[in-house]
Formats: structure tokens, C-alpha cells, sequence
């Protein structure tokens, strides 16, 4: 039965990762049909080119560890840890400026629903196991011994 719920977890984690990148890499799209929930204002198009570059690059990566979530367990908590802390400080803008309330259901939402999805269905026990993992010893070891020849 554990098994049956860790695979179900697993395939929804898959899911979750290719959604969540999926918005990532549509970050301009989604600035250019809703800017009230995804552009701030007063607009700074270096800072918008900055955003969308480091998004959608971040996308790619996350659809990519869909294929082996359990292989990219770093990038997974980095994008939970990351969006959590950009959610709380453009939640808290967005609830001191009046103008920008609309991010509190636009791009705000989208980081606190990452935040939920990739909290719930990412493994906590593994990840934290990973660096005692004897494999992953191995495997660092035979990269480093490599770079020397």
C-alpha cells in the first residue's frame, strides 16, 4: 500500500513540475494578458527582461526534473524555498500598495500554490538522506577523480 502511495505521490510530483515550469516559462504571455496580477508598477522593462529570463530558465529545469524528480531533489527545494520567500515579500508589497492588491490573485497565488504543491509531494526523508546516500558518495567522488585526468 506505501508503495502504491509513494508512486502515486511521485507521478503527481511529475505533474506538479511540469505545471509549475510550465507557468515559469509562460511568465511574459501571462504579463502581457493580466498585467494587473503580474506586472508591478511603475513598469521597468530591464527588470521584467531579468525576471522572465530567470523564470523561464528555472521552468526548463523544473519540466526537465520531471522526468527524475528523485535525481533533482536541490532544484525542487530551491524552487520551494525561493518561491516561498519571493511569495511573502510580493504578498506583503501587494497588501501595503493598494494599486497592486491584483498580484494577491496573479503571481502571487502562482508562488503560494508551488509553494503547496511541491511542499506536499516532494519527499522529505530521502532528500535529507541523499548526502549519507553511499551512492551519491560514489558518485561525487568518481566526477572529481575524473576532473583530475
Amino acid at each position: 500500500m506505501r508503495n502504491a502511495m509513494t508512486e502515486r505521490k511521485s507521478h503527481y510530483l511529475q505533474i506538479a513540475l511540469v505545471l509549475i515550469g510550465g507557468i515559469f516559462i509562460l511568465l511574459y504571455p501571462l504579463m502581457q494578458i493580466w498585467p494587473s496580477g503580474w506586472v508591478w508598477l511603475p513598469r521597468q522593462q530591464e527588470y521584467e527582461q531579468m525576471m522572465i529570463g530567470v523564470y523561464a530558465t528555472l521552468g526548463i529545469f523544473l519540466i526537465w526534473a520531471s522526468r527524475r524528480p528523485e535525481a533533482h531533489f536541490s532544484l525542487i527545494w530551491f524552487t520551494f524555498w525561493s518561491s516561498l520567500v519571493h511569495g511573502i515579500i510580493m504578498g506583503t508589497q501587494a497588501i501595503m500598495d493598494p494599486a497592486e492588491r491584483g498580484h494577491l490573485m496573479g503571481d502571487v497565488a502562482a508562488l503560494f500554490i508551488a509553494v503547496v504543491l511541491l511542499g506536499l509531494l516532494t519527499p522529505r526523508k530521502r532528500f535529507l538522506r541523499t548526502a549519507d546516500n553511499e551512492d551519491s558518495k560514489a558518485a561525487v567522488k568518481s566526477l572529481y577523480s575524473s576532473k583530475r585526468s
